[in-house]
């Protein structure tokens, strides 16, 4: 992590969404560290994830994330690459796997249940089904 961040969560007000201690030794590991060699990076790991929760807790634009956090195009730039890359996906599995676990269960889960259901509606189906016929 880098340890010269431009602002860290003890320089400006904490927000409802920022990770906490805990939750951030758990994140952590699973968050990409900077990449070796070239310009080192300009914001912590745990700020640009804090940004990321803001605005996903809060329902606002990337452009309205706030100030004292890292610019939002630089938020937004590691919200997509983690998404593209499965970060996302495997803190979601990690995160449940543990939660299975503390709730006495297989840390997988070894069955799942679908439901679905289907209306027929004609033997075309698709969009000839739906539109009426023209006379």
């Amino acid at each position: 992590m880098n340890t010269s961040p431009s602002t860290t969560t003890s320089e400006r007000p904490r927000y409802p969404s920022d990770v906490t201690e805990r939750e951030w030794a758990v994140l952590e590991p699973l968050i990409p560290a900077p990449k070796p060699g070239g310009r080192p990076a300009s914001y912590a790991r745990r700020e640009i994830v804090n940004g990321i929760f803001y605005v996903v807790r809060t329902g606002c634009s990337w452009r309205a994330l706030p100030h004292d956090l890292p610019p939002w195009p630089i938020v937004y730039h590691y919200f997509r690459r983690w998404r593209d890359e499965g970060t996302w996906e495997q803190v979601h599995g990690v995160l449940r796997g543990q939660l299975r676990v503390r709730l006495g269960r297989d840390a997988s889960p070894s069955a799942a249940i679908l439901d679905s259901q289907s209306v027929k509606m004609t033997e075309k189906g698709g969009r000839a089904a739906s539109t009426a016929a023209s006379s």
